[in-house]
């Protein structure tokens, strides 16, 4: 899911190209981290950034009844939108952090990305490959990174897109399980999400399952199978 989002929001032929991106943060989309002071343009005031998180996930049985594989799974994508600028600390070292000022025109600017964003994963037709495996976005949440009471407010957003999932199929040969197979298959070669998913294959190792030897039937359900005589079987029961 968070891969995905990725592809569609700094699509593999706009970073080849360097130019094409959906979003006003351009190429800067990071996975599971924040922006590092060596990503920021240091030719603007400010540098819409975007990181993505999966922030939680889980997975519930249908319902008493239901059988051990019939879940339903969700997961929280988390995506923070945020005009970065270097700032100091108390030491006076350099980091990137998000604008700490009120700056009307700043914000617009974040609301903007944030459109674009929730616009091109729930609705635009680039997003198709992130609405490919999720079987629909149950709620968007969008809260300002911000702290009214004592007057502090950064320019910075959180988005969170609750969506219910597919549940994970594994193949006993080993290598990816679906749909994440799938997913690997549709990303263009030599993309951030396609050369993650391709080192991840190899550590999903296959496993032997030992052949059925037969199924043997008997109508006294005390028989001893090693004695009695089945109404059916199938098999070498003999081996």
């Amino acid at each position: 899911m968070r891969l995905a989002a990725i592809e569609v929001v700094t699509p593999y032929a706009a970073l080849v190209a360097g130019t094409g991106f959906p979003t006003l943060a351009g190429k800067r989309a990071y996975d599971s981290r924040a922006v590092a002071i060596g990503d920021l343009d240091a030719a603007l005031e400010y540098t819409p950034v975007l990181s993505f998180y999966t922030s939680s996930s889980r997975t519930a049985q249908r319902g008493d009844a239901a059988a051990y594989d019939d879940g339903e799974c969700e997961a929280v994508l988390e995506i923070v939108a945020e005009l970065a600028v270097a700032a100091e600390d108390e030491d006076g070292s350099t980091f990137a952090d998000a604008m700490a000022r009120d700056d009307p025109e700043a914000r617009l600017v974040l609301a903007a990305l944030v459109s674009q964003v929730i616009y091109l994963l729930t609705e635009a037709p680039a997003g198709a490959l992130f609405r490919k495996f999720v079987l629909g976005i149950r709620r968007i949440e969008e809260e300002p990174f911000a702290v009214p009471n004592l007057g502090l407010r950064w320019q910075r957003t959180i988005i969170r897109l609750i969506c219910g999932l597919p549940q994970d199929r594994f193949d006993p040969a080993g290598g990816l399980p679906e749909p994440v197979r799938t997913l690997a298959g549709l990303l263009p070669e030599g993309s951030y999400a396609r050369g993650k998913l391709d080192a991840l294959a190899g550590h999903f190792a296959g496993s032997a399952l030992s052949p059925l030897a037969g199924v043997a039937i008997f109508d006294d359900p005390d028989a001893d199978a090693s004695t009695d005589s089945p109404t059916a079987s199938t098999g070498d029961l003999d081996a």
